[in-house]
C-alpha cells in the first residue's frame, strides 16, 4: 500500500467524527445571518409606519423669524410656491416690505397672502407674544414656526468683545426660544405643528473663530431635542437645520472680519446657495425630520453627531450605525487638515513678526 492510500482514510478518520461542530457553527452563522437580513428588511418595510403624517404646506400658516433676507427670505418663498399663508418677522421694515414683494412673486393662487411685523425676537417675550398673537388673528393658528433670525461674528477668543457672547446667545439662542414659547401652546391644543430651528453646521462642530457663535447655534440643538420629547406625543414636530456656508449678506458680512485661519478652513467646503438650503430644509421640516442637514459634508457631521438624538424613521437609524465607523475615520483626516491649517498660519504669523523686528 502506497503512502498516500495510507494517508488517506486516516485524515478522514479523523476529520468526520470531530468535524460536526464546525459544520453546527456554520449552520448557525447561516441562521443569524439570515435572521438579521430578514430583521433589516422587515424594519424598512416598516419604517414608513412609523414615520409622521406629512404636513400640507398648501393653506397652511407658516411664520418666518428672520425672513427678510438670506435663508430665512427664500423658505418662505419655497413655502409659498406651495401655497402657504406666510408671516415674515424680521427688524428692519424696509428690507420687510421688499420681502414681501418678492416672496409675493411665489403665489400659486390669489387667496394667498404675506404678512409683515417688525420686531427684534431676542428682545422682549411679552412683546414677541404679541406679535405672533396678532399674526394667528390676520391668517390664523401657526402651522409650522421656522427660527431662523441670527447673526453670526467670528475671531479670536481673546480678542472678541465679552458682549459679543452675550449678544450672539441672545439672538440665536433666545431668539429661537421665545418665538417657539409664543406658539407652542396653540399647536398642542390643535395636536399638530412644525417647530424648525436654523442652525449651522457651525452647531455641529467647533472651528477656529467661532467661540462666540457655535455655542449660540449648538445650544439650538439641546433645545431641540429637549422639546422633541416634549411635543413628539402631540403630533408635533421639530427640525434642526445644519447648512453650510450659504451665499447671503449675513455671511458677505461676516468674511469682512473673519480671521485667516476661518476662512481657509471653511474654503476646504463649497458656498451653498439660499435657495437650494431652502428647498431642502423645508421639505425635511415637512416630512417631520429631526435632522435636515446639506450636501455629503452635512450628512457626514449630522450622523457623526447623532448621538441621541431622536430619529425619525429606522431607515434613518440604520444609516446611522452602519455609516458612523467610516465617517469617523475621514473626520479624523478633516480634523487634522484643520490643525495643519491653524499651524501653518501660526507660523507664518510668527515669521512676519520676527522680520518686523528685525527690520
Amino acid at each position: 500500500m502506497s503512502s498516500a492510500e495510507g494517508w488517506g482514510p486516516a485524515i478522514l478518520d479523523w476529520l468526520l467524527p470531530d468535524s460536526w461542530w464546525l459544520l453546527l457553527g456554520l449552520a448557525m452563522l447561516l441562521v443569524v445571518g439570515a435572521f438579521v437580513v430578514a430583521f433589516v428588511l422587515l424594519l424598512y418595510m416598516i419604517s414608513p409606519l412609523m414615520s409622521p403624517k406629512p404636513l400640507k404646506l398648501n393653506g397652511a400658516h407658516v411664520v418666518v423669524t428672520g425672513g427678510s433676507s438670506g435663508i430665512g427670505k427664500c423658505i418662505a418663498m419655497e413655502c409659498y410656491k406651495q401655497g402657504a399663508f406666510i408671516t415674515l418677522v424680521a427688524r428692519d421694515e424696509s428690507k420687510l416690505v421688499q420681502a414681501k414683494k418678492e416672496v409675493e412673486k411665489c403665489a400659486i393662487n390669489d387667496k394667498q397672502v404675506v404678512l409683515c411685523i417688525s420686531v427684534d425676537v431676542s428682545k422682549d417675550y411679552g412683546q414677541v407674544e404679541s406679535v405672533i398673537k396678532q399674526a394667528q388673528e390676520k391668517l390664523g393658528p401657526v402651522d409650522m414656526l421656522v427660527n431662523c433670525a441670527g447673526t453670526s461674528l467670528s475671531g479670536k477668543f481673546e480678542e472678541m468683545e465679552v458682549d459679543c457672547f452675550k449678544r450672539l446667545m441672545e439672538v440665536n439662542y433666545l431668539g429661537s426660544v421665545y418665538p417657539t414659547r409664543a406658539v407652542v401652546t396653540t399647536m398642542k391644543e390643535r395636536r399638530m405643528g412644525r417647530i424648525m430651528f436654523v442652525s449651522s453646521q457651525a452647531g455641529q462642530i467647533g472651528l477656529f473663530g467661532y467661540t462666540a457663535y457655535s455655542p449660540s447655534k449648538f445650544a439650538l440643538r439641546g433645545l431641540a431635542e429637549s422639546l422633541q420629547m416634549e411635543m413628539k406625543p402631540y403630533n408635533i414636530y421639530v427640525t434642526v437645520a445644519y447648512p453650510p456656508d450659504t451665499d447671503t449678506p449675513g455671511f458677505a458680512e461676516e468674511n469682512k472680519s473673519k480671521p485667516l485661519e476661518t476662512r481657509l478652513i471653511s474654503e476646504t467646503s463649497g458656498v451653498c446657495q439660499p435657495e437650494q438650503v431652502a428647498k431642502i430644509v423645508v421639505k425635511d421640516a415637512v416630512q417631520g425630520n429631526f435632522n435636515s442637514s446639506v450636501g455629503p459634508d452635512g450628512y457626514m457631521l449630522s450622523a457623526l453627531t447623532c448621538g441621541m438624538s431622536p430619529v425619525t424613521s429606522i431607515t434613518e437609524g440604520l444609516q446611522q450605525i452602519l455609516t458612523m465607523s467610516l465617517f469617523r475615520t475621514i473626520a479624523l483626516f478633516y480634523l487634522g487638515s484643520f490643525d495643519s491649517i491653524i499651524r501653518r498660519c501660526m507660523i507664518q504669523r510668527e515669521q512676519s513678526k520676527g522680520a518686523d523686528k528685525s527690520e
